[in-house]
């Protein structure tokens, strides 16, 4: 049995920590605690009190100590592990991020990685970030840090950045979604069902923006099967998630039918690995995003912050009746791999997968020091790198150029020069619609929406008003 400590930044979570503590439960050899940390305390205890059940559940394999923590230091004390997803700022900020450009006819189905949102969320985020970093350098060093937290490559930008050398990578789980495309493409097409997990991908890219150039299951190449896979469901399209239908698109504002992703793999030669959703952010507003019913035609959707405030409210209801023994907590495992890889880095076993780090030559196509998002093998208190295939001239153009942005993005954050960030804001895919003179009246209108986040930061008025 294992016993580690996890700080837990962002304990009061609706979903990624109770994603994040059945998977610990299902797991076996571990024990300990886990320190949820969180300014809406609340949310934290509720989530210590879902632990408290979890650990009398007969499902449960790894019984840890869950506790609250009303300050960040004595939460890192210790600490094996830190893990952090935060929401930086509330929904009104988020609304802004969203919707504000709609005016001028930039529309977003996320909003929280490219885009005009994805970089005023970055000037909220790098700064909390900062601080992390500097917290985990003076208290646990040595710990292992796991974000969640989006914009990611910009959230690990940070902590490279201030903690030179933490041991830090991002999870996300948009390649797991490819991977499943891919295995139902070789369930329509040859009969053979298999778990993503037994097929290779050779994935890389900037985190939203990964690409694949090669896929396997044993000798099948299982990118030579999409275009069989694309005559008989491209019109209709193909929700390829697990636990969703194949039609849930028309109805779930968090799914698509993969008709971008089908339609960039035709164009560029190689699979495009993130959800529809993203990718669109990614390409010029008037490919995928150019209104409400180009979105629909591509079988995606605009997920609208009063959705989100609808579903977070929903959440809500649903912690507290689990934490009052209303409502039973469902132990189950969920398609993540965070805790797996923790425990190869524990030498339980080895993984390989894709998370986002600094590029020490894994992607030779970008400069090193980026955070890209590649395969790396886990094992034995180590992460190393895999080098990726070269992408093609075309996708690695627009690559380089998403790259820059978030490079230039967080100098600017970094330097507190908010001409920096504008420079990014502009040249935003999304943004190449507009004029210089709409791209700066659109800047400043959501850097005041925001500002409340922001004055602590940024001279807003010192730079607006010049």
């Amino acid at each position: 049995m294992k016993k580690i400590k996890i700080a837990y930044i962002g304990g009061g979570s609706k979903m990624w920590a109770r994603v994040f503590m059945s998977d610990l439960a299902i797991a076996e050899g571990l024990s300990g605690e886990i320190a949820l940390y969180d300014i809406d305390v609340p949310a934290a205890e509720r989530n210590a009190k879902i632990g408290a059940y979890i650990n009398k559940n007969p499902k449960t394999r790894s019984k840890l100590d869950y506790k609250v923590y009303t300050s960040i230091e004595p939460a890192l004390e210790g600490a094996d592990w830190v893990v952090i997803s935060i929401l930086p700022a509330t929904f009104k900020e988020m609304r802004s991020d969203v919707h504000a450009p709609e005016k001028y006819g930039i529309y977003q189905s996320v909003g929280d990685t490219a885009g005009p949102g994805g970089v005023l969320r970055a000037m909220r985020t790098v700064p909390l970030y900062e601080g992390f970093a500097k917290k985990i350098q003076e208290i646990c060093p040595d710990a292992w840090v796991i974000n969640f937290t989006n914009p990611m490559s910009i959230c690990v930008k940070t902590l490279y950045d201030v903690f030179p050398k933490i041991k830090a990578f991002g999870c996300c789980h948009e390649v797991f979604h490819a991977q499943e495309f891919l295995c139902v493409a070789l369930k329509e097409l040859r009969g053979i069902d298999v778990y993503r997990n037994k097929i290779y991908t050779d994935a890389c890219g900037v985190n939203h923006f990964t690409w694949i150039t090669e896929a396997r299951y044993g000798d099948i190449d299982l990118l030579a099967l999409i275009p069989e896979f694309e005559e008989k469901f491209y019109e209709e399209g193909y929700c390829e998630q697990e636990g969703h239908g194949r039609f849930d698109f028309l109805t779930d504002p968090f799914c698509y039918g993969n008709k971008v992703k089908m339609d960039l793999y035709n164009r560029y030669g190689a699979l495009a690995a993130a959800g529809d959703r993203h990718l669109a952010e990614f390409m010029p507003g008037s490919w995928y995003l150019k209104d409400p019913q180009t979105v629909k035609d591509w079988q995606f959707n605009l997920t609208t912050v009063d959705y989100r405030e609808k579903q977070q409210a929903e959440r809500i209801a649903e912690t507290i009746e689990m934490a009052e023994g209303r409502k039973p907590f469902p132990v189950v495992k969920s398609t993540e791999e965070a805790v797996e890889l923790m425990k190869a880095i524990m030498g339980f076993e080895t993984i390989v997968s894709n998370v986002n780090m600094p590029n020490v030559g894994q992607m030779p196509q970008l400069p090193l020091g980026s955070i890209v998002e590649t395969n790396c093998v886990f094992s034995n208190g180590q992460v190393k790198p895999v080098v990726s295939k070269p992408l093609p001239n075309a996708v690695i153009n627009m690559v380089y150029r998403a790259n820059g942005n978030i490079e230039t993005c967080y100098e600017g954050i970094k330097e507190r020069d908010l001409n920096k960030i504008y420079l990014s804001f502009a040249n935003q895919a999304l943004c190449d619609r507009l004029t210089r003179e709409q791209s700066e009246e659109l800047f400043k209108e959501m850097c005041y929406n925001t500002r409340e986040y922001l004055d602590p930061y940024f001279d807003l008025d010192g730079y607006f008003k010049k």
